[in-house]
């Protein structure tokens, strides 16, 4: 790590649809070099200022990075916030929506319609994604022909991970309910969710997208995640161009390398994973 300061700067993106994404930047406050641009995403019932989150983004801006973490329009917090109070949002989110806003960041950090934008080092763009944001930036990178490295932390393999017994009683209630463990709230996903994924299977195919790569790819995956279980980890680099992948398995840790929310303090792991994406993407966006 360098060190340096960090400037950080809150500030909304407009989507296509009008909805406005609420993004935080983080980037040396006097880089010695025009900087690659890193994006955030974060999985689901996560936002951009889960537990470690910001210090992972803090820890990448350090290391002369400019960090961009978003908030999905419909991933049920409002603005900056930490606390899920946007219910019906989230009932209504898809999969299609968030590789949308995904990919219109990427644009908008690929065309510098960012704060500071004069600091970027134009064409070196990589995507970061955390569990079902892993998925969400495989789809998008595969896509997005600016993207030029991708690094995803425990992520999905697939997008549709329910039972045919779930998605029958979810379409015959209209909803399925999900506990949130650590607020105690029950979160309601319609079954419009369901029709998006039953409508989009191609689009929504991680580990076709992940063979479609043609940027450098990391995956990470704790040994002992219970969330997203390694396997997933392993399909995808198995899945994906062998000369372009990169798969580590970081032992004696799990979903979110042991770190919590609020955040408590970082752990050996999470540095591990920080370190492992730090280093891939200075090779890869700037080497």
């Amino acid at each position: 790590m360098s060190n340096t300061d960090v400037t950080t700067i809150h500030f909304q993106l407009p989507a296509s649809d009008g909805e406005l994404l609420s993004c935080t930047a983080r980037f040396p406050t006097e880089p010695v070099r025009p900087l690659p641009a890193l994006i955030f995403l974060h999985g689901f019932k996560g936002f951009k200022d889960w537990g470690g989150f910001p210090y992972a983004c803090q820890r990448l801006a350090d290391a002369d990075f400019y960090v961009v973490s978003i908030n999905f329009s419909h991933n049920g917090v409002e603005g900056n916030g930490t606390e899920f109070t946007q219910l019906e949002r989230f009932a209504n989110n898809t999969h299609t929506r968030e590789i949308r806003e995904a990919c219109e960041v990427i644009d908008a950090v690929a065309g510098g319609d960012l704060p500071e934008s004069h600091l970027l080092l134009k064409g070196r763009v990589g995507v970061i994604g955390h569990s079902r944001g892993g998925g969400t930036a495989i789809i998008a990178a595969a896509e997005q022909p600016s993207v030029a490295a991708v690094a995803v932390w425990g992520s999905v393999s697939t997008f549709d991970r329910y039972t045919p017994q779930q998605k029958q009683r979810w379409r015959d209630a209209g909803f399925i309910e999900i506990p949130n463990a650590r607020t105690g709230q029950i979160m309601r996903m319609n079954a419009s969710f369901l029709d998006d994924l039953a409508t989009n299977q191609a689009q929504l195919d991680i580990c076709a997208a992940a063979a479609r790569l043609s940027s450098p790819l990391l995956v990470l995956h704790g040994e002992q995640d219970l969330s997203v279980k390694p396997d997933n980890g392993a399909r995808i680099a198995a899945s994906a161009p062998p000369d372009l992948t990169t798969y580590l398995p970081i032992p004696n840790t799990g979903h979110t390398f042991g770190t919590v929310h609020p955040f408590a303090g970082t752990t050996l792991a999470f540095e591990q994973a920080i370190d492992a994406t730090e280093g891939f993407f200075l090779e890869h966006l700037l080497h």
